[in-house]
């Protein structure tokens, strides 16, 4: 039954090995399904947000099945048995009085050609949509017909499609040899550790996918850790989003090793996670040393403190981000002064996005200082900071005493100004004309009041 063997492993990915004990028996069930034959069946079926679940008796028919088809494509091989060999020449020498042992022979049919067995040969499956349904036969899961029918564009969304670990395991195995998709999109589908380590794997195969959404799948540190090691190995994947997947501290020390010497990932999103202080720590020294990353989004986070001047000196030492948004995480006024150092040196970001990092007027005025001499922020956002009016003028004159400013549009968005503000931004916008400003509306003083 050599045939039937080599069928099913023709349709696996290459392995979803690993070494940590902590994982249950259905995770390592699914690994072993994924990874190769002679796997033992699950302790019990899994019940899971997913389209189906693998249980002995599906395990054991989709072999079966698989194998019944190799014992089939033997015989046809060996040329089946001799009496029904010896029968059909019979039975052809009945027609034209012409056999011999057995083997039929006609003056009026042409010998088969090796050209002509070429072209007889099944075309090869570039979408990989045979070995689709084949394994969701086998993982007794529901294909998703969408993923059918878009096999062979270049950009496929499959948020919200509910697959689950065994649903995302059937589809990184097509993935492996497709050639037309790029761009991927399979945020919020459950598809936990499982999951992520088959994506992981499939990736490392893969040549052609430059953008992967990965969000909101509870993929946590094991599907982090297989990633990382993927990204030591993947040099066409330009775009990574894992957000919303509960990643903390352990899981960022991972990623932060394939950061260090990964060159080619140029767009990475961590937002709506669980990291905190050590966490800031981790990715600011990681910051530091990466030579590839354009834009990083580490927004909806925790991070603050030494965290917070941590990152902040990472990315003044980081000469190849373009983009970073730090919104909603607490740097405060210990943050915004770390900030003004990193952004003396910077010469290389353009946009950032502090707001809503609790930054009184003290750290407004920190900022500033590295305001005076950056020349390449263009767009900087404050939104929602406790700055108050005299926060919101320290950046603006910092801005009006730096004559190579790159300042184009200035967010302080829910937060009032007061009119010396509005004097000096006039005065401000004949040097800079381009310059757009955002606020939260002018302070109506006693006086004004009084006048109307």
């Amino acid at each position: 039954m050599v045939v039937g063997k080599k069928v099913i492993k023709e349709t696996l990915l290459p392995s979803l090995q690993e070494d940590d004990d902590d994982y249950n028996d259905d995770e390592v069930h699914g690994q072993e399904l994924l990874g190769g034959i002679g796997s033992r069946p699950p302790s019990r079926p899994r019940n899971i947000y997913s389209r189906g679940s693998v249980d002995n008796q599906t395990v054991i028919r989709a072999r079966s099945q698989t194998l019944s088809l190799g014992e089939r494509a033997e015989d046809d091989e060996d040329g089946g048995d001799e009496d029904e060999v010896a029968e059909r020449g019979q039975a052809c020498g009945a027609a034209d009085g012409q056999h011999r042992d057995g083997v039929c022979f006609s003056p009026d049919e042409d010998y088969d050609t090796d050209l002509e067995l070429e072209d007889e040969k099944e075309e090869y499956d570039r979408t990989g949509q045979s070995r689709y349904l084949q394994m969701c036969k086998m993982l007794n899961v529901v294909p998703a017909s969408y993923f059918l029918r878009n096999l062979h564009k270049s950009d496929v969304n499959l948020v919200h499609h509910g697959l689950g670990p065994q649903g995302t395991m059937a589809l990184a195995v097509p993935l492996v040899t497709n050639t037309s998709i790029l761009k991927l999109n399979l945020r919020d589908n459950w598809m936990e550790g499982v999951g992520g380590v088959a994506v992981a794997d499939m990736l490392k195969e893969n040549c052609y996918i430059t953008d992967i959404d990965l969000s909101e799948n509870h993929i946590c540190e094991r599907g982090v850790k297989a990633l990382s090691s993927m990204l030591l190995e993947n040099t066409t994947l330009l775009s990574l989003k894992l957000s919303g997947n509960g990643l903390d501290e352990r899981a960022v020390r991972h990623l932060a090793e394939a950061l260090n010497k990964n060159q080619n990932l140029q767009h990475l999103d961590l937002s709506h996670n669980n990291l905190r202080e050590t966490a800031g720590e981790i990715l600011g020294t990681s910051l530091s040393e990466n030579t590839g990353l354009k834009s990083l989004n580490v927004s909806w986070n925790c991070i603050r403190g030494k965290g917070a001047v941590s990152f902040a000196r990472g990315l003044g030492a980081n000469i190849f981000l373009r983009a970073v948004d730090l919104s909603y995480n607490g740097f405060g006024k210990e943050g915004a002064v770390a900030l003004g150092e990193g952004l003396k040196e910077n010469n290389t970001l353009e946009e950032l996005n502090i707001s809503i990092n609790r930054i009184p007027p003290e750290g407004a005025i920190h900022l500033a200082v590295g305001l005076k001499v950056n020349k390449t922020i263009r767009i900087l956002k404050m939104s929602r900071n406790p700055l108050q009016s005299a926060g919101c003028f320290a950046v603006l004159k910092a801005i009006e005493s730096n004559p190579a400013s790159a300042m184009e549009h200035l967010d302080f968005s829910d937060i009032s100004v007061d009119q010396e503000f509005e004097d000096l931004f006039s005065a401000v916008k004949e040097m800079l004309p381009n310059l757009q400003v955002k606020h939260g509306g002018k302070i109506c003083t006693v006086n004004q009041k009084t006048k109307s």
